[in-house]
């Protein structure tokens, strides 16, 4: 596989500083990061859109487009989103500038980078798509045409393995903090690395993923943040109350 060193994978930031800063802080202390990729959503929910990018773009992250980014600048209908996430897109569309929505107009919704191929959602539907099922993962990896495939847009990480032997033609499993996923080029495989800004497994922390392409590998890691100010910032932004309190129980 090609030297590229270690790569931070990002997902579903959300707007939120704290979460991306701390996640940050955290990657750079388990050494150097040569590339950032982020696989979309950096706004939406949260509290500091314009600040998120910002980060991101003075990293010179690699970034997907998301449902929300596209809400955020009207190129989607928010009418299949929940009130709450509506809302949140609505004020998040007024508080970008249009130099911001026309980097997130700019951007791709699939990536192939290496031995990976980036998407928000699935291959199958990149923007909509949840990874949750052995028949979404199926129709993933028909479509699939590298090795291994980085997805977000769940908040959840995740592992699928294909298995083509197996009815299901695939086995999912949850990834934990820590876990190494070695990557064998004998068989393929989907990867999540979890939520930045607002996970969804009942675990509160960021969550992140590192690819060490010498050890040849990809590690999830969850990280503490200062969710307090995130709320707080959201409570002043006039927010909707459920997506404040979410934060704290990691759903």
């Amino acid at each position: 596989m090609e030297e590229m060193g270690r790569v931070l994978i990002l997902s579903d930031v959300h707007a939120n500083l704290a979460a991306l800063e701390a996640v940050l802080s955290h990657a750079e202390a388990g050494g150097p990061i040569e590339e950032i990729w982020c696989l979309g959503d950096m706004v939406g929910y949260g509290p500091q859109p314009r600040e998120c990018l910002a980060r991101l773009r003075e990293l010179g992250a690699i970034c997907l487009v998301g449902n929300h980014d596209l809400a955020a600048i009207g190129q989607i209908s928010t009418q299949d989103f929940n009130p709450a996430a509506a809302a949140a897109a609505r004020w998040t569309q007024s508080q970008l500038t249009s130099e911001e929505k026309e980097y997130l107009s700019s951007l791709e919704e699939v990536i192939v980078k290496g031995p990976f191929t980036m998407v928000h959602g699935t291959l199958r539907w990149p923007i909509w798509e949840y990874l949750y099922s052995h028949e979404a993962a199926r129709a993933h990896l028909e479509r699939q045409k590298t090795p291994f495939s980085l997805v977000g847009h769940t908040h959840i990480p995740m592992l699928v393995v294909e298995e083509p032997n197996l009815p299901e033609g695939c086995q999912l499993f949850y990834l934990p903090d820590g876990l190494n996923v070695t990557l064998e080029s004998f068989r393929r495989l989907v990867i999540n690395p979890g939520g930045v800004g607002q996970p969804r497994d009942g675990d509160p922390r960021a969550s992140y993923a590192i690819y060490d392409s010498e050890r040849g590998t990809v590690t999830v890691h969850r990280v503490e943040y200062d969710i307090a100010r995130t709320q707080r910032l959201m409570a002043q932004a006039g927010l909707p109350r459920w997506l404040i309190e979410r934060l704290s129980v990691g759903r």
